[in-house]
């Protein structure tokens, strides 16, 4: 598909992953918000709900015209669809004073996909029990989660190549994301909120993630543009 020669001039180096995000509505204004930040693609792990199905064409408001998109991605391939170095931060609404280091835990996850309630581990299977028949349907015993450290999103993290991992609002992060952020360095991006909230819509927190994520890669720019009209002479 050829997209319009203004929306890729003025793309970033940034990959929007999306991950469980199953509302229509939510993943077109998603791919909108997308479009709108410059974002270099989008990859749609297996999951999330078909991004030509008419109702996210609907929400999307033309965004599927100008920002590519690739669908329907096992975990083991979202790798070869990312820029050489690339580190990947999964949205969160995790406490960043709740972990400084990165470790891994057995079992569930607390905190959550980009907005949601609580990573999902693979369940335990009772012994008599089929694989398919354990609640999540995610297999094995015992898998390890990665615990990422947790940084508000104001802070500085865009280090280009940069992806960003959105989670769905019903059942979060997977522990394949985690996993991935955790392989590249990444952590988790937090978006705070006054107690008593739970969090926000997966769509706003992708926009409000993926605009600050603009709005540092054009400070840095702007410095990196200042350094060199006026270089240091030592």
């Amino acid at each position: 598909m050829a997209y319009p020669a203004a929306q890729l001039n003025n793309s970033l180096p940034v990959v929007l992953i999306c991950d469980n995000i199953r509302d229509p509505g939510n993943l077109g204004t998603i791919l909108r918000s997308a479009a709108g930040a410059g974002c270099e693609k989008v990859l749609l792990a297996k999951g999330c709900v078909d991004p030509w199905e008419p109702k996210v064409l609907r929400a999307g408001m033309g965004a599927h015209f100008r920002v590519p998109i690739v669908a329907n991605l096992d975990w083991e391939s979202v790798p070869s669809h990312l820029p050489a170095g690339a580190r990947v931060w999964v949205a969160d609404n995790k406490d960043p004073g709740s972990q400084i280091e990165t470790g891994f835990t057995s079992g569930s996850a607390s905190g959550s996909g980009a907005v949601p309630r609580n990573v999902r581990a693979p369940v335990k299977s009772q012994p008599e029990a089929h694989p398919s028949e354990s609640e999540d349907g995610e297999g094995a015993a015992g898998a390890r989660v990665p615990e990422l450290a947790a940084q508000c999103y104001y802070e500085n993290w865009v280090q280009t190549p940069v992806a960003v991992v959105i989670g769905g609002e019903t059942h979060g992060l997977s522990p394949d994301a985690l996993h991935l952020a955790a392989s590249t360095g990444g952590r988790r991006l937090v978006i705070p909120v006054v107690p008593g909230v739970d969090s926000l819509n997966s769509a706003i927190a992708a926009a409000v993630v993926l605009f600050e994520g603009k709005r540092q890669l054009l400070r840095r720019h702007k410095q990196e543009d200042e350094r060199q009209k006026f270089p240091v002479v030592g």
